[in-house]
Formats: structure tokens, C-alpha cells, sequence
């Protein structure tokens, strides 16, 4: 489902349009989403970007230019999400604190990453697959597992560094 509030730019290419939910979000042009993806209200996604099946990309999640989203990546927004209350009611918007996250422009996420709230996913960056992502990532930096540590630099760093410049 395509919410009537969703924003899409020009050529934006939604595969299998009745098997996503996008709802309150913004997509810039050229973007591509996959099939069984969601992306929520207040999330924003940059143009030129892949966001593959399967994956989730929940309110307060802002992505740039030109990035790529791997199969079944996981964003979170919640450092600690409960169903109820203290007192036992359902939590509703105002129990919580969305907890932010960006991801910039050229980066790369891995399929079945997690990325928890409060991150940013450096320029260039590459996030291995199955990776957990608890703290930032550097410019251009490698990061792989669990936790997610750097394991090097993007082999692109100059081309991305010198297209950023431009």
C-alpha cells in the first residue's frame, strides 16, 4: 500500500507497488524500492538510492544520495522500546523518544544489517552483512560484525570523497 501522504519524486520505481507500505515518507527521484519493503512517516530517502526487499526503514530514519540498502535491513528508533506503560496501558506517540539516525550520501548497508537508533553511517561508508551498527561509522570506513567494529576503508574513498566535493 502507497499512502495518498507519501511524497514521490520523478522516477522513482516501486517494484510490486501492492507489496510495499509506505506511509508519510518522502522518496527522491530515481529512487528504487524493492518488494515487502516499509518505510514510514517522517522518513526521508535521498534520490538515486536502492532500498532492497525486505527491509524496514522506520520513522525518523533520514537516507541521502545515492545509497544502498541491502535485503532485510533492520532500522530501529527506540534505545528502549516497551508495549505498555509502567501501569500496564498501551504505550502510545507520547511515551517514547524517536531517536533519530542518517545515513549519508554513497554509503552501503549489507543484507540483514541492524542499525540501532541515535547512528550516523558515515560518507561512503560500507556496512557488512548481518553487521549490528551501535555507534557511528566513520567517513569511508568497513565495518562488519557484532558489534560492528572497522575493519578498513571503501576501496572508491577518493572517487566518492572527490564526487562529494564537486
Amino acid at each position: 500500500m502507497i499512502s495518498s501522504d507519501v511524497v514521490l519524486a520523478e522516477g522513482v520505481v516501486i517494484h510490486h507497488p501492492d507489496l510495499v507500505n509506505l506511509y508519510g515518507c518522502r522518496v527522491g527521484a530515481g529512487t528504487r524500492i524493492g518488494t515487502f519493503v516499509e518505510i514510514q512517516k517522517n522518513a526521508v530517502i535521498g534520490a538515486n538510492c536502492k532500498i532492497s526487499s525486505h527491509s524496514f526503514v522506520c520513522e525518523g530514519i533520514t537516507i541521502e544520495d545515492g545509497v544502498f540498502v541491502g535485503h532485510g535491513v533492520m532500522f530501529t528508533n527506540d534505545l528502549y522500546p516497551r508495549a505498555v506503560t509502567p501501569d500496564g496501558n498501551l504505550m502510545t506517540d507520547a511515551d517514547w523518544e524517536l531517536i533519530p539516525t542518517i545515513v549519508r550520501e554513497g554509503a552501503a548497508i549489507g543484507s540483514n544489517a541492524t542499525i540501532l537508533p541515535g547512528i550516523t553511517i558515515g560518507r561512503g561508508a560500507v556496512v557488512g552483512a548481518g553487521a549490528v551498527v551501535t555507534r557511528d561509522v566513520p567517513d569511508y570506513a568497513i565495518v562488519a560484525g557484532v558489534p560492528a567494529v572497522v575493519t578498513g576503508r571503501a576501496k572508491d574513498a577518493p572517487a566518492l570523497a572527490a564526487r562529494a566535493v564537486r
